[in-house]
């Protein structure tokens, strides 16, 4: 009868928020849809146990969070989050940050290559390629703050778990964020030997290989290393010289040590280098827009472009290339002191080098090379102090400091075609070369505090608020382009429109930026938690590190971005904790919402505040231990996000407008009105010591815009994809293994996952992944 009543509230909230048609307007897939992905993990040894305890008893285990920075369980965490374990991923096979999207509900990641990514949630957060700025989504790992969302670029590598929380969430993380967190989590030494390798091959010539060692150098002193090199041969051929494209080297290693001298004080010191070599970056050509004047200038300058992106293929004299080299160093110390309170001093430097190639789409010399190379470093510090658990007002109070020094240096070489490519006056753009350096500085500090009271074993009453200061120092300076042919005239007007000199001078940004929290708790009984939040993110404005067009040097400052959240959620373990069924309600209203717009003027992209942004929806995930061995789950996502007011949009090139309104529309970049996917786990037993396993796992999304000026031309078709993996897992030789097949995009599917504007209102696409099949292989011992 609960259940029942449980279900029915569900239902009822859903139509009060968006009518009776809400729930009846849910297509097949999604709908059918639902799964949390396995929800088993273990923040420490004591989880790790008790959620073995969990699985021998035929229950759903227990995840242990550390969002308010006390260790809990996920379900007894008033907040919206979604917690994937290091299984889950495994049995996925995703291992790279774009692959994410396909088991986290309302969740985006626009991937193109590291420097052009970005994570969005609820379909806020879209902001890629912006060196001034952070992203609307916060990325963590082990505590410390990613300031580019490439940082998170690199293959999984020993992770423990990651943790996506929905909303803003500035109270408690170290900036402030008005989209989401996510949280990365990886494995810590311990003080058991806990050893394992991992070998992974499949088609298109990926090969994968993993190893981790950990173990006790004494009583009080654990080490851990991993190690980690992936090999992918590309899957998009270069038909101008047959080599094979969006692919390449990455490899990494993570060397830890923990320090426990006694119950009350951890040291845990972490160092990580991570670098790719690689083609990733490799458009395919999408559609030539309204006017097809794109191809006209390609056959005008003998250029051929390959029109049927389901070739896989395209034609670059050229080519795309891209270099990475990123690393840090980090220190995290938790005190227990005498009167049980805790003190955690978190002390972070990292490091990011981007270098990028890339080709104009053509087989004829226009372009040679363009991009932005980038040089970041950071240093953050955190101080916390919390209060003992089980008082009856519980609080965590500290400070944060972060620095951030940035260097880019953006870059055009013209090759002898890009005169009539681009119908330009003779000898005005031709075999020049343009430069431009910018420099960005950051100091930001904040002071932040929150407490839950417990009022008694029902309510909770949970109170937060945090307070920014930022200083941000830039300047953008573009020198007097080199090379070519000496003109007067219309091609020297043309030249200095496309290419001339700049320079910004000291541009000086100062701001305040508040967050706040308010989330009251009822417990319906020790199974059902239902919360209500009401939450104001605030993210602090940025500078564009790029020439500003015809928006003048006013453009290069982007005012805050303003958040207001209000949540209904629902948490519950039914039938005995062999289901668990989670529901959230949200709104969500985006002041001054920053993403990137685009200057056909100047070809380039910039970050510009896009009016005011409504993203309001419902979310679902379930886990239901259906048999023995069966495992079944769910999510599904509707989101309906729209510009409120943006009057000042850019146009898209089928209306030959310069400025268009976008207001009340639904045209937002990537931001799919439906997600879902559903997920499958079987094991059985085959003999002593030997159990069979298959997974399966399909995603489904909406289609989307692609670009922000909202054109039809770059909407991105919806799509579904499909992962599949059987094994076996037995042991021998002293070693647990775990032998798979598995197959990526089973049904192979032709998608896109993002989309680039590009000359004469053309677009470009990345092409998501074919169907691969591999086989994989992993001993712990």
């Amino acid at each position: 009868m609960r259940q029942k009543k449980i279900a029915a509230a569900i239902a009822s909230a859903l139509i009060l928020a968006y009518g009776p048609c809400a729930l009846a307007q849910t297509p097949a897939a999604p709908a059918a849809a639902v799964a949390v992905p396995g929800a088993v993990l273990a923040a420490d040894g004591a989880s790790a146990e008790t959620a073995d305890a969990d699985s021998a008893l035929g229950v759903i285990a227990s995840v242990t969070v550390s969002t308010r920075r006390r260790n809990e369980t996920a379900q007894s965490v008033p907040a919206t989050m979604s917690v994937l374990d290091d299984k889950t991923l495994e049995n996925n096979r995703v291992y790279r940050v774009q692959d994410l999207q396909q088991l986290l509900p309302s969740t985006t990641v626009n991937f193109v290559h590291a420097r052009q990514l970005s994570f969005a949630v609820r379909g806020l957060g879209n902001n890629t390629a912006s060196d001034g700025l952070e992203g609307s989504v916060g990325l963590y790992l082990d505590n410390v703050y990613l300031a580019r969302p490439g940082m998170a670029a690199f293959d999984a590598l020993d992770v423990q778990q990651l943790e996506l929380l929905r909303g803003p969430q500035g109270t408690l993380f170290g900036k402030n964020t008005t989209a989401g967190v996510l949280n990365i989590t990886t494995k810590q030494p311990g003080f058991r030997s806990e050893n394992s390798a991992s070998l992974a091959v499949g088609q298109d010539r990926y090969a994968q290989a993993k190893a981790s060692l950990s173990g006790a150098f004494s009583d009080t002193l654990a080490g851990r290393l991993s190690v980690y090199k992936t090999h992918e041969g590309g899957y998009i051929t270069n038909l101008y010289n047959g080599n094979r494209v969006q692919g390449g080297e990455r490899e990494g290693v993570r060397a830890q040590l923990l320090y426990e001298p006694d119950a009350s004080l951890s040291v845990r010191v972490i160092a990580d280098y991570n670098s790719e070599d690689s083609n990733n970056g490799t458009l395919v050509f999408y559609n030539a827009g309204p006017s097809g004047r794109l191809l006209t200038q390609a056959a005008a300058v003998g250029g051929h472009v390959i029109t049927d992106p389901a070739r896989y293929a395209v034609n670059l004299d050229s080519g795309s290339h891209v270099d990475v080299h990123q690393g840090g160093l980090s220190a995290e110390t938790n005190w227990k002191l005498d009167n049980d309170y805790k003190f955690t001093a978190v002390s972070a430097f990292r490091y990011w080098n981007f270098t990028p190639r890339n080709d104009d789409g053509l087989d004829v010399p226009v372009t040679l090379n363009v991009g932005a190379l980038t040089r970041h470093r950071q240093f953050t510090q955190e101080l916390r102090l919390a209060t003992p658990s089980g008082r009856e007002v519980e609080s965590v109070a500290g400070a944060y400091y972060y620095y951030q020094n940035l260097d880019n240096t953006s870059f055009t070489y013209n090759g002898p075609l890009a005169d009539t490519f681009n119908a330009a006056p003779a000898g005005a753009l031709s075999n020049l070369t343009s430069l431009a350096d910018g420099h960005l500085r950051v100091n930001s500090y904040a002071l932040f505090g929150q407490s839950i009271w417990h009022i008694d074993p029902r309510w909770d009453l949970t109170g937060g608020l945090r307070a920014t200061y930022e200083d941000k120092r830039a300047y953008e300076i573009r020198y007097a382009p080199t090379g070519g042919a000496s003109v007067t005239g219309a091609a020297l007007a043309a030249r200095n429109a496309r290419y001339g000199a700049f320079d910004s001078g000291d541009v000086r940004l100062h701001n305040l930026s508040p967050s706040a929290l308010l989330t009251l708790a009822y417990r319906l009984d020790a199974d059902v938690l239902t919360f209500a939040t009401l939450s104001h993110g605030e993210k602090s404005g940025g500078i564009n590190l790029t020439v500003p067009g015809a928006a003048g040097i006013a453009s290069l400052k982007v005012g805050n971005e303003k958040a207001n959240n209000l949540e209904l959620g629902i948490k519950s373990n039914l039938w005995e904790r062999r289901a668990q069924i989670n529901a959230s309600l949200f709104a969500n209203i985006v002041r001054g919402y920053q993403n990137n717009a685009y200057d056909p003027a100047t070809l380039t992209s910039y970050l510009t505040n896009a009016g005011d942004v409504r993203s309001r929806g419902a979310e679902l995930e379930t886990s239901w231990l259906a048999a023995k061995g069966l495992t079944l789950g769910a999510n599904a996502a509707y989101n309906d996000v729209r510009y409120l007011r943006y009057t000042n949009a850019p146009c898209p090139p089928e209306s030959g407008a310069t400025a268009c309104d976008l207001s009340g529309r639904a045209a937002l970049v990537n931001a799919p009105r439906w997600t879902g996917s559903l997920n499958a786990q079987y094991a059985h037993a085959l003999a002593e010591r030997v159990e069979g396993y298959v997974n399966a796992n399909y995603a489904y999304r909406d289609e989307a815009y692609g670009t922000l000026d909202a054109s039809r031309y770059s909407k991105i078709p919806a799509y579904s994809l499909s992962n599949l993996s059987a094994g076996v897992r037995f042991k021998a030789g002293g070693a647990r293994w775990d032998v798979s097949l598995w197959a990526k995009n089973a049904f192979d599917k032709l998608y896109y996952t993002s989309m680039w504007n590009t000359s004469f209102g053309a677009y470009n696409a990345v092409i998501g992944t074919p169907r691969t099949v591999g086989l994989s292989a992993r001993a712990d011992f």
